[in-house]
């Protein structure tokens, strides 16, 4: 992989705030814009989502993909849908390829939970966000983990911007 053209991090101190922060960002985003997330259970990778698909303006009811894989959420607005995936049991690079996210990348915008290393191949141009809550981090057991909704919890936040269509934008510009 090579290096990002430009990283931006920043924490937000709710589920609510990292949801305006990704509608900020959905709000700037084409169609054919990869969205690579990472991070470990009860993260926000899928808050993240919902909140990237209100400013990109598609059909509501948002949820993590963990059991059909693929979710497909149409534009309300004209603009691109979404196409939300979680990569998480997926075990090879065929089982990836067997998704054809190649089909849908160029009419929407792709977010790939769980896809780094697996999907940077699908696109020129990608976005890796990398969600931490400080509590998962330091938890030492699986059921101290919080649920990912739990609203008053912080998170920090990293972009990783690679190739040509995000060498153009400044990171201050995307949230």
């Amino acid at each position: 992989m090579t290096d990002p053209v430009w990283s931006q991090e920043f924490c937000v101190a709710s589920a609510e705030e990292l949801q305006r922060a990704a509608e900020s960002l959905g709000s700037r985003l084409a169609a054919g814009d990869l969205l690579i997330l990472t991070g470990e259970l009860g993260a926000g990778k899928t808050t993240f989502t919902q909140g990237l698909g209100r400013g990109l303006g598609v059909r509501e009811g948002i949820i993590s993909p963990t059991f059909v894989l693929v979710r497909n959420h149409p534009s309300l607005t004209g603009g691109p849908g979404l196409v939300h995936v979680d990569a998480y049991r997926l075990e090879s690079d065929a089982e990836i390829d067997d998704l054809d996210l190649e089909t849908t990348l160029e009419d929407s915008v792709t977010v790939v939970e769980w896809g780094a290393g697996r999907v940077e191949h699908l696109a020129d141009s990608w976005l890796h966000l990398t969600l931490v809550r400080p509590v998962l981090s330091s938890a030492a057991e699986p059921s101290a983990v919080p649920e990912e909704d739990d609203d008053d919890e912080s998170r920090q936040v990293r972009i990783d911007a690679y190739g040509p269509r995000w060498a153009k934008l400044q990171p201050e510009a995307l949230v």
